[in-house]
Order: structure tokens, then sequence, then C-alpha cells
């Protein structure tokens, strides 16, 4: 279990960085904690972070812009409100504009330890 909430901890310290008016994938929270076959593992974490109001876990969406966690909100449009609260598009539970908001920790410099 140990092991487990450390690997949550290294997650939510990356989606904590993650900009306002941004969004990231679980693909790329996975690379940057060095542990890039564990995106569904990463979804694990963002479904267990809803207590944690410090972890924006509304700015992680899949691969394509799709707002896959949506159902773990609290209700069906919570996601999509708080993304749209912060200027972000969304039509068809889809991030309009994706590439151009995408964050890359590996890219932007995300700091990877606490």
């Amino acid at each position: 279990m140990a092991e487990h909430s450390d690997f949550f901890e290294r997650v939510y310290a990356v989606v904590r960085q993650i900009p306002y008016g941004r969004v990231t994938s679980y693909g790329a929270i996975a690379r940057a904690v060095g542990a890039a076959k564990a995106s569904r593992t990463v979804g694990y974490a963002m479904n267990a972070s809803h207590t944690l109001p410090d972890v924006p876990a509304h700015r992680v969406v899949n691969r394509l812009g799709l707002l896959t966690g949506k159902h773990h909100f609290g209700g069906m449009n919570a996601m999509q409100q708080l993304l749209e609260e912060e200027g972000i598009a969304v039509i068809d539970d889809q991030v309009q504009d994706f590439k151009a908001l995408f964050w890359d920790p590996m890219l932007e410099g995300a700091i990877l330890h606490e």
C-alpha cells in the first residue's frame, strides 16, 4: 500500500503544477513520474484525489482531450464546468483547441519531487 500511496503522491505533485487554463493527459503524467505505461493508474489516482482540494484533477483528460473521468466529479457536468470557469471550451465532452492548451510536464519543467 505504501508503494501505491507514494505513486499517487508523485502524481499529485505533478497535477498540482498544471497551470490554470491548461490541461494535460493521464499518459503525460505517467511519463513525468517515470511510469510511462501507468496511465490507467494515474486515472485511479485522479479518482482518489477528489477529497484533496489542492489537486486540480479536472485538468487531467485523456490523450484526445476527452473528459473520460467526468463521472467521478459528483455530477455529469461538474468537470466541464470547472474547465469552463478557467476559460477552456468543452464541446461534446472534448476540450477544444486541445493541442494549444496541452501542458506537457516533461517539456514545461514540472518539478517531480516535493
